[in-house]
């Protein structure tokens, strides 16, 4: 099993920029052997509040059909994030796309002060299975609370996902708490961040893979953009950073 957790430099307010990274990260990995690629919270966007209404995504939005393709062709699933919209709802969500083209969104569970623009839901909360490990997904605020990694405990996760938008000033309570998790669950944690900034705020970087002891197997820096790639072979992860 191959997987990449993508770090990227969003450009704020351009969707067709910010896809585009997408799409030359997803080939990256592909030439990787990558089985799942995961993107930072709202990757699509950036990290957006105010300008969500205007950014936001559609369930079976035209803009995903690339994705969708690049899924189907490479055989790889993509978990990419956006504001999404269910009728007048706004979420804060990611679209887990499948090889089959299929579409799972997952949407963030526990928010932060200052994101009242959206809601949460324990309503859209999908697992998938890669090689018999079952793989579930968290946003941002989640980790913050450890009701979050317990649940997916419970729902025999093996590899916890997350997709964070961290600062430099937090990132060290990131790192904290995702080794207590990945210890205290028996579960791989791999976490995608933004470098450079989004939102018009720094990004820490430093996506990273822990394996189901804590260990903290690989880290990325806090400023290029790249793949953080982890590969399982008989329990035994290692791991590669490709830059770009």
């Amino acid at each position: 099993m191959i997987l990449a957790a993508a770090q990227t430099k969003p450009t704020r307010g351009n969707i067709e920029a910010n896809l585009l990274d997408h799409y030359r990260l997803i080939e990256l990995a592909v030439q990787n052997g990558a089985q799942l690629i995961a993107f930072p919270e709202m990757s699509i966007t950036g990290y957006e509040r105010e300008n969500a209404q205007k950014l936001a995504f559609k369930k079976n939005d035209s803009r995903l059909d690339h994705l969708k393709k690049l899924a189907s062709e490479n055989n790889i699933i993509i978990v990419a994030g956006a504001p999404i919209q269910f009728e007048k709802e706004m979420f804060i969500g990611e679209f887990v796309i499948s090889p089959d083209q299929s579409v799972s969104i997952y949407t963030k569970q526990f928010l932060h002060e200052g994101e009242d623009e959206f809601q949460s839901s324990f309503d859209y909360n999908p697992m998938i299975t890669i090689e018999d490990q079952k793989i579930s997904f968290a946003i941002c605020a989640d980790i913050d609370n450890p009701l979050h990694p317990e649940n997916a405990c419970k729902k025999a996760t093996d590899i916890y996902i997350a997709s964070i938008f961290f600062s430099p000033n937090g990132i060290l309570n990131a790192y904290r708490d995702l080794q207590s998790y990945a210890a205290k669950h028996r579960m791989n944690v791999l976490m995608s961040n933004f470098s450079g900034e989004s939102w018009g705020s720094p990004s820490a970087g430093q996506s990273a893979f822990w394996n189901n002891k804590g260990e903290l197997i690989r880290q990325m820096n806090d400023s290029n953009s790249g793949l953080l790639l982890v590969e399982n072979k008989n329990d035994n992860w290692t791991s590669k950073v490709v830059k770009i």
